[in-house]
């Protein structure tokens, strides 16, 4: 009996793998008389978001909360997006119900405080610091302030009390800056600029925008957030959406080239953000929108001899964030309307990029061709927070 029991544990921990589980933990009793029970797997995705976590714990947080930002090249200077990239990594842990991860999402919380400008009445993120949080200064980026203050609302979700409020007012700053900046304005008709030194407005700064617009007026039912979120989404749709494909495009630069490449993530931003609007103004066709716009990118951004996304149309490369951000879209979509078919994309574009950046400390490379070609030895701090973000939210669901 006792070997039966033993094969049948083996199989049952084989067929568990090959699903993207991890070993099934062993039988645990309970009191005297109770029917012995099993743990419920846990899902590889998981464990991996927790070994890349425990990569980055050792190799780029600092004593002040703050993360490095790589292990080569930069190792004495920290950026914002990177910090906030972290931050969003460590929520959804928390939110899987782990509150190990809670210091560490709150210290990098205090730590980001220091690159606010605070000679600037609007506030606004400058984009890097040393790595006790001194000499912040010079280009502030409307998609790192947008991206911030979408983290700080993920960390409001899983917080409570006056954490929880100290977050809602942060994400608001972070709106703030982009209403009062001047970083908005009539150039193409609209649309926020990348940073000040106001160059380019590309699509991915403007959708994380509208994210963070869209969640904004959902919690707070705040007029000018409702007003801000649809000004964005019609400048987006008027100007940076090509009915050829069906995507968007990259950037309007200052002197008014278009430049018309897909990226992935530009993309992935836009699903969420289709998602998050349609949420927040009850408005249901935004989901088809979504739903069509996550359809596009399977048909001209994932490789199909890869399974991947790659980084862009004219660069066919995979890259932990930029590629990986697409299965958070995946996911997003899945969560909305129940159709596993987008889990088998984010799975798949997960497990690529396990396979050609993943080295055996679970750290990720930087860049790679689709099969591994050319893969480059950096290893930067944002692809590491974005595998462990986009794994975990996988979690859930494989």
């Amino acid at each position: 009996m006792k070997n039966f029991v033993y094969v049948s544990i083996a199989m049952l921990i084989i067929l568990m793998a090959s699903c993207g589980k991890s070993n099934v933990s062993p039988p645990v009793k309970t009191t005297p008389g109770d029917t012995t029970k099993t743990v419920p797997p846990i899902s590889v995705y998981l464990t991996n978001a927790k070994a890349t976590h425990g990569f980055i714990a050792n190799n780029y947080l600092t004593s002040y909360g703050s993360y490095r930002v790589n292990t080569t090249t930069n190792t004495n200077g920290a950026f914002e997006w990177y910090n906030a990239s972290q931050l969003y990594a460590d929520a959804e842990m928390v939110s899987l119900g782990d509150a190990s991860y809670m210091p560490y999402m709150n210290n990098t919380f205090s730590w980001l405080q220091n690159l606010i400008d605070k000679a600037d009445t609007s506030g606004g993120y400058f984009a890097a610091a040393g790595l006790d949080g001194s000499g912040g200064s010079g280009l502030k980026y409307v998609d790192d302030n947008s991206l911030t203050g979408m983290a700080y609302l993920a960390a409001y979700d899983v917080t409570t009390g006056t954490t929880q409020t100290n977050y809602l007012n942060a994400a608001k700053g972070c709106a703030d800056w982009l209403i009062y900046s001047g970083q908005w304005d009539n150039t193409f008709g609209g649309g926020f600029w990348w940073n000040t030194d106001k160059t380019v407005k590309p699509t991915q700064s403007n959708a994380l925008a509208l994210q963070l617009f869209s969640r904004l007026y959902k919690i707070t039912g705040q007029s000018i957030y409702h007003d801000w979120a649809i000004q964005i989404n019609t400048w987006l749709n008027s100007k940076m959406y090509s009915s050829t494909n069906g995507l968007y495009i990259w950037q309007i630069e200052s002197n008014g080239t278009v430049d018309t490449q897909n990226f992935t993530y530009d993309n992935a931003i836009m699903v969420e953000a289709d998602l998050l609007y349609g949420q927040a103004l009850n408005d249901n066709t935004y989901l088809t929108r979504a739903q069509a716009l996550g359809n596009a990118m399977i048909k001209t951004l994932w490789d199909v001899t890869h399974n991947v996304f790659i980084f862009n149309t004219t660069d066919i490369r995979i890259n932990g964030c930029y590629s990986g951000w697409a299965s958070q879209a995946m996911v997003k979509l899945y969560e909305a309307d129940n159709n596993s078919s987008w889990l088998t994309y984010a799975k798949g574009n997960i497990d690529q990029i396990n396979t050609v950046l993943r080295n055996s400390s679970f750290g990720y490379y930087q860049y790679a061709g689709l099969d591994g070609a050319g893969r480059y030895t950096n290893l930067e701090g944002v692809d590491q927070a974005w595998m462990q973000r986009v794994q975990a939210l996988l979690s859930k669901y494989k």
